[in-house]
């Protein structure tokens, strides 16, 4: 835990000293990056066997609660991309 808090505070003082830089790219390199963590995550419960064994005890409440959290993840970054992006088209 205190790698991952670490690592989350460098990137701030990082991102903090090079705020005036315009860095192209990033957006591109952010989103490879969560792609590949997702298929990685698929990878590694795909190939625990416990959790592939014991997959269908886990529910149909399981279920609804992973497809709530899903859907609620994406209306809310739907949100977020029209109120950062949304101004930014009618400032132009």
């Amino acid at each position: 835990m205190f790698t991952v808090i670490s690592i989350m505070i460098g990137g701030i003082a990082l991102g903090f000293l090079l705020r005036k830089q315009r860095m192209t790219g990033v957006h591109r390199v952010i989103t490879a990056l969560i792609w590949l963590l997702l298929f990685l995550l698929g990878t590694e419960v795909g190939g625990n066997r416990r959790i592939m064994e014991n997959l269908h005890t886990l529910g149909v409440e399981a279920v609804v609660i992973t497809l709530a959290c899903v859907l609620g993840s994406c209306v809310c970054a739907w949100g977020l991309w029209k109120v950062l992006y949304g101004r930014k088209g009618a400032e132009q």
